[in-house]
């Protein structure tokens, strides 16, 4: 996916338009159309705004890593940090943790069943 594809494809995905992501950005709406379906990069700054309206990375909109998709699709920032700390560890260690949080989730499944 290219950097206009992606603009295109997180504007979408929180329901904004053109317009209003212009109107957000500070940046023309045709310029945006431009962006997305033209093959037109940004400047720094604009890009940086566009980011900021997105709520992504500058990073992300550019090159679209695995990390900052993360960031941006974990809407819980402590969780996620979490989560980069335990990727240090090791295999045993993970397996451990991914078998308690197997273990929560299916406790908790089963009280929302039982409570219904």
């Amino acid at each position: 996916m290219n950097f206009g594809q992606r603009l295109k494809e997180l504007r979408t995905q929180k329901n904004m338009t053109k317009m209003e992501l212009s109107e957000i950005a500070d940046v023309h709406h045709v310029q945006i159309g431009r962006y997305e379906n033209k093959g037109a990069m940004p400047s720094a700054d604009v890009l940086a705004k566009l980011a900021n309206a997105l709520s992504v990375t500058t990073e992300y909109l550019l090159n679209g890593t695995k990390e900052d998709l993360a960031n941006q699709t974990l809407e819980d920032k402590e969780l996620l940090n979490q989560f980069k700390s335990i990727e240090k560890f090791s295999i045993e260690r993970k397996k451990i943790i991914k078998e308690l949080i197997d273990a929560f989730i299916l406790k908790t499944n089963l009280q929302k069943q039982l409570s219904i």
